[in-house]
């Protein structure tokens, strides 16, 4: 590995194991994420996130194996001062239902240390600045969420731990959520997240990390998961021209499936016969009105690995 290499993980975990009792839970996961990146890590309830999660954090130590951050070993003794520059949301977040969402904020800032002025303008980022003095009994579930992110973002963190972040977001929540960690990533932060909601998260993330009982099934970008699947994808065309024209034209390629009813045609194939048959469609001309090609979502290729 390059020295270039080296300096761009941000977070390592070699061959960790965890043990609760005789039940493994984390079973021999190695893997990196670089800096500036955000990784989403995905599994069926019981695969091992929320355990590997609080191992990266330092709340649980390993059974065996090693954790890093920054080369620093999440359980030395010089990582209490580097969690100063991790931010974390936990699934369930728990706050004071007494006080404000300004004065929570200015509670955990006098915890970790941060200047209490900075509480209301990230308020402000967050979406709730309109809220700021109201008590937090009377959030909806989508403002606290608002409000453990802001939480999270406190200090200016290098390095996000989110646990279904976009829980009880609306629609406009979580596009705004996922736009700022987009200027974040920009800002060379480094995020890790986890999220049921596979379809959010596909187009949002650099890399994927699929956990399954504990191990680490897969690692790599949406489109190397779906290469590494090899799960059909499908392409629907509309055409002006005969069944018998269309079947000709695709006579010879290995397809899964093709089916035809009114001018419009769902063929079925791997990717390795996706240029042919694209190729070949082009042949019908001006009796081509329209292709779409449908890749395997993020919900496929999981169940692919799930499976």
């Amino acid at each position: 590995m390059k020295n270039s290499d080296l300096k761009n993980n941000v977070i390592e975990v070699k061959n960790v194991f965890k043990y609760y009792g005789q039940v493994l839970a984390v079973d021999g996961v190695t893997l990196t994420v670089h800096k500036g990146e955000t990784l989403g890590l995905i599994g069926h309830n019981g695969a091992g996130k929320s355990t590997l999660f609080k191992m990266m954090l330092g709340l649980t130590p390993p059974t065996t194996g090693e954790i890093s951050i920054n080369s620093t070993s999440v359980h030395g003794n010089n990582f209490r001062e580097l969690r100063r520059s991790i931010g974390y949301l936990p699934e369930n977040v728990v706050f004071y239902d007494n006080l404000t969402g300004l004065e929570t904020l200015q509670f955990f800032a006098s915890l970790k240390g941060c200047e209490r002025d900075k509480c209301l303008p990230l308020l402000e980022k967050v979406g709730l600045a309109h809220a700021a003095t109201r008590r937090v009994d009377g959030y909806s579930k989508g403002m606290r969420q608002r409000l453990g992110f802001a939480q999270a973002l406190l200090g200016k963190p290098r390095i996000l731990f989110l646990d279904e972040p976009t829980t009880g977001l609306d629609p406009e929540g979580i596009r705004e959520f996922y736009s700022i960690l987009h200027e974040l990533n920009s800002q060379s932060v480094t995020v890790v997240i986890t999220s049921h909601i596979l379809s959010e998260i596909q187009e949002r993330v650099q890399r994927l990390a699929v956990l399954k009982s504990g191990k680490l099934h897969a690692l790599g970008t949406v489109q190397e998961l779906r290469e590494s699947v090899d799960l059909p994808l499908i392409i629907r065309v509309r055409q002006q021209c005969p069944d018998s024209a269309l079947q000709a034209i695709l006579q010879g390629i290995a397809l899964d499936e093709l089916t035809m009813a009114d001018n419009t045609a769902t063929i079925r194939c791997h990717r390795a016969q996706k240029m042919e048959v694209l190729r070949r469609l082009g042949s019908l001309g001006d009796a081509l009105e329209d292709v779409i090609v449908k890749e395997p979502t993020l919900e496929d290729v999981f169940l692919g690995y799930a499976g």
